[in-house]
């Protein structure tokens, strides 16, 4: 009997904790102390708890307005929390059959920062003017969320990965360009900066696409690298499995993304490739957030096929053609076109944090975009180019216009000159009679020197004249 009545007890014990366990509210490692919900917004809360428990998240900052939901049958729950004007430190108390408070936690912008290795190398890879940056990086109004490289076959509903303050440390661990790109965000609108940082070097854009956008379309399906690495996937969608989807809805303001060098053998389907991921990003995210790109740098690809200049070129499409998109170009910012990762990260940030503070935060600037050929018309001997974002006028630092060559109609380019007359590119060259193409800089790794008046370098083009 005693034995009986021992079983038993333990029985009872363990199925107690069984229950106990159950009703412990749980969070993504992305709903952590630290962190930072976007401000004015109705941000998605959401975890597991005890099945058909009622769930109540209250934020300090408004102790009168509490969301609730009810787990469903897994013990999955989602709500919506609205925030207020920036702000914080706050606490957000999280409440069913267990409890949990999440302290430190501020409300300001909320930024997703993705690609390859420009994206993800931190201060202690590549850095310009390194052991100053690090020393000077205490900033607690930034927030970094740095996600564990890692894949998977099936989208995952968490991630290994929490929120920290930025100091010199943590700094020197996450995505430069990410840091300098919060930190000038941070300086102008005065307010807290939250990163979430989900990149991995050497990835192709497929892997960052949900797998069934990338499979059901044949142009992209014909473009997949054949290739496999040891060091980093190449599979269609796995990390988008495993390094997106788990922050799928959190509110973000928008996404940064510096990738394009592992697509360079297969570039005739990164347009499309690019629309596809983004529109599926915003379709999962529920919001149509600003999107802004880096285009790839000049660098010695040794390609046989221009691809390097042809994924420059889908960046600039995207960037025209997908709404609320922006293109940043770095070709002025190589020191050496034989190292794929420059090491001036500062400016990329900065010109990141300038495109953002125009066209998501509607500061009033100049010199935020780099010009973008916008139109080409034939007279005589002459193809005359006029550009976007050159209001001021362009000039050439050095002598001539380098990279800038012109065809007739046999298609056979040779180097060519320039005049510069306000925002417009006059080019000609001795043997064309009648010009129809003209490019400037569209090949591996040739730096060009025409900027506009602010400073900002032309995008690489090719152009047919009609």
């Amino acid at each position: 009997m005693n034995r009986i009545y021992l079983s038993c007890l333990v029985l009872g014990c363990l199925f107690g904790t069984t229950l106990c366990l159950k009703a412990q509210i749980s969070l993504p490692s992305i709903f952590t102390d630290h962190m930072v919900l976007q401000q004015n917004s109705k941000v998605a809360i959401w975890g597991w708890g005890a099945a058909h428990n009622t769930i109540s998240v209250v934020g300090s900052w408004a102790p009168g307005d509490t969301a609730k939901a009810v787990a469903a049958s897994d013990g999955s729950w989602k709500t919506t929390l609205t925030t207020i004007k920036a702000g914080g430190p706050y606490a957000i108390s999280i409440t069913g059959s267990g409890e949990k408070i999440l302290q430190d936690v501020m409300l300001g912008e909320v930024w997703l920062c993705s690609g390859q290795s420009n994206m993800d190398f931190n201060a202690d890879w590549k850095l310009m003017n390194k052991e100053a940056e690090i020393a000077a990086a205490n900033h607690p109004n930034i927030r970094i969320f740095n996600v564990l490289k890692r894949g998977a076959a099936f989208p995952q509903n968490n991630c290994e990965g929490a929120w920290a303050i930025c100091t010199p440390n943590v700094m020197r661990n996450t995505s430069s360009v990410a840091y300098f790109f919060s930190r000038n965000l941070q300086d102008s609108l005065k307010v807290p900066v939250g990163l979430i940082v989900t990149a991995w070097g050497g990835t192709p854009a497929e892997v960052w696409t949900p797998k069934e956008k990338v499979m059901s379309n044949e142009s992209i399906v014909k473009a997949i690298p054949a290739k496999t690495y040891p060091w980093w996937p190449v599979e269609p969608g796995v990390l988008y499995n495993q390094m997106i989807h788990p922050f799928v809805p959190y509110g973000i303001a928008g996404a940064i993304w510096y990738q394009g060098e592992a697509n360079v053998d297969h570039s005739s389907s990164y347009a499309t490739l690019l629309k596809t991921m983004i529109e599926s990003w915003r379709k999962n995210f529920e919001k149509e957030f600003p999107f802004y790109i880096v285009q790839i740098a000049p660098y010695t690809y040794k390609s046989s096929d221009n691809g390097p200049a042809k994924v420059r070129e889908a960046e600039e499409w995207v960037s025209k053609n997908i709404h609320q998109s922006g293109l940043v170009v770095t070709s002025d910012l190589v020191n050496d076109i034989n190292d794929i990762h420059p090491v001036n990260k500062q400016d990329v940030g900065l010109r990141l944090a300038k495109l953002a503070l125009v066209q998501t935060y509607g500061r009033v600037a100049s010199g935020y975009a780099s010009p973008l050929l916008e139109n080409i018309r034939i007279e005589k001997n002459k193809a005359i180019l006029s550009f976007s974002h050159a209001e001021n006028g362009l000039i050439c630092k050095g002598k001539q216009v380098t990279g800038l060559t012109v065809a007739g109609e046999d298609g056979s380019f040779v180097n060519a000159k320039a005049k510069i007359k306000g925002n417009e590119l006059i080019v000609s060259a001795p043997k064309i009679k009648h010009p129809v193409k003209v490019e400037y800089c569209f090949d591996d790794a040739t730096v060009g020197n025409l900027f506009n008046t602010e400073g900002l370098p032309v995008a690489p083009f090719r152009t047919n004249a009609e």
